[in-house]
């Protein structure tokens, strides 16, 4: 089962232009089914209430936090690795 990375993002937001564009390629070579939600939705409402991120994009992984601001690509694909890891039988 892909893992689900969300983007919580906002307009004109140079960090989360930068996170889509990397999550999309990511997603071609490894089993990745991204989620885009605007800060301004209620969604992400309470996304932002809950987790209060410094900056933007928010970034959960499988439901969890894992990153604000500049998406750390290394350190995502090596979890997202692990995770695979973990799951093969």
């Amino acid at each position: 089962m892909p893992s689900t990375v969300t983007l919580v993002h906002t307009p004109a937001c140079h960090f989360c232009a930068d996170a889509e564009q990397a999550l999309a390629e990511l997603a071609e070579r490894m089993p990745l089914r991204v989620e885009l939600v605007a800060a301004s939705s209620d969604a992400g409402a309470v996304l932002v209430a809950e987790h209060r991120p410094a900056m933007f994009p928010l970034v959960l992984l499988d439901g969890e936090y894992f990153s604000a601001g500049r998406l750390p690509r290394r350190k995502l694909a090596a979890r997202l690795a692990a995770r695979r890891e973990v799951a093969a039988p």
